[in-house]
């Protein structure tokens, strides 16, 4: 049989595994929560080592069935070295050797990435970004994130950190982000800060985005006004990655996206206001094809490139 790829999605509360095949299909999956792990890095270890094998035993798989891992991993990370150099959401997790870890463990060559790097992979490659050489792609989210394909090429930068669309400044006097800047636009945009807003414009105590879709579709005239300025801020931070970048695509994802409907009119808007003429009139805003299995997927793209 030909070799699988194994994909690995680290998030906050959950790690997805999947089993992929050469024509980018997800043949086989699993997933464990990182929850009970949180403030214990080999306990943390110790499920993901032991959902690798429990998932390759499911399938009747052997490691020489596995032509690679690719792992992504949501904060700081040394591809090149296979370092994870920090996980803000995760204790312990500073400067660990994890590439080295799971080939010692588990005999299969492994690859480390940023968790968005992987999801634009698996976009550029079988998804949304399909035959587009230049595009950018963000997710939408608790934090705001962003992977760069430019010129067929996975964009790092000189310090692997390249695409933190998020922490972009829109805003010098704005208010004080996670990271330390002020005005960010993950400040105006993030999950847990929208909700706070939305709580307090439309007077209940817990709120969440179903909630806000629900009122849009009764006419509620402050619902209007909500997504107008979330999709007002997108725009803003986007329409300065358009003049920067010239993409021919930027491709949305992350939660906040099953909200297109509401946002993407005014985001395509704002950038054709805010943006030069030539690169606002090239470049298409569309949703991310691939959902929850973007991530697993782009592993295959990283081990192929990479073996």
């Amino acid at each position: 049989m030909k070799k699988l790829t194994l994909g690995i999605d680290v998030g906050g509360t959950n790690i997805k595994l999947g089993l992929v095949n050469n024509l980018g299909k997800v043949v086989g999956r699993t997933s464990v929560s990182t929850r009970p792990y949180r403030h214990s890095k080999n306990q943390l270890l110790g499920a993901l080592l032991a959902a690798v094998r429990s998932l390759l035993s499911e399938q009747g798989l052997k490691k020489e069935n596995i032509q690679g891992i690719g792992i992504g991993l949501p904060g700081l990370v040394d591809p090149v070295h296979g370092v994870v150099n920090f996980l803000p959401n995760i204790s312990g997790w500073k400067n660990v050797p994890l590439k080295k870890i799971l080939e010692t463990r588990l005999g299969i060559k492994t690859f480390l990435e940023n968790d968005v790097n992987l999801i634009t992979l698996g976009e550029w490659k079988y998804g949304a970004g399909r035959g587009i050489k230049d595009l950018v792609c963000i997710t939408l989210g608790t934090g705001v994130g962003g992977g760069l394909i430019i010129n067929n090429q996975l964009y790092r930068g000189a310090g692997f950190v390249a695409g933190e669309i998020g922490h972009m400044p829109l805003n010098e006097t704005g208010p004080l982000c996670g990271c330390g800047g002020y005005g960010c636009l993950e400040r105006y945009v993030g999950n847990r800060y929208v909700l706070q807003k939305a709580a307090k414009i439309f007077h209940r105590k817990n709120i969440d985005f179903i909630d806000i879709r629900r009122f849009s579709r009764q006419g509620n005239p402050r619902a209007t006004l909500f997504w107008r300025e979330m999709a007002t801020h997108i725009g803003n931070g986007l329409a300065g990655v358009v003049n920067l970048l010239n993409p021919a695509r930027i491709i949305i994802g992350g939660g906040v996206s099953n909200n297109h409907k509401y946002l993407f009119p005014r985001i395509r808007q704002v950038i054709k206001q805010r943006a030069l003429k030539i690169p606002a009139s090239t470049v298409k805003i569309v949703r991310t094809q691939l959902g929850d299995d973007a991530g697993i997927i782009g592993a295959q793209v990283l081990v192929n490139h990479e073996i």
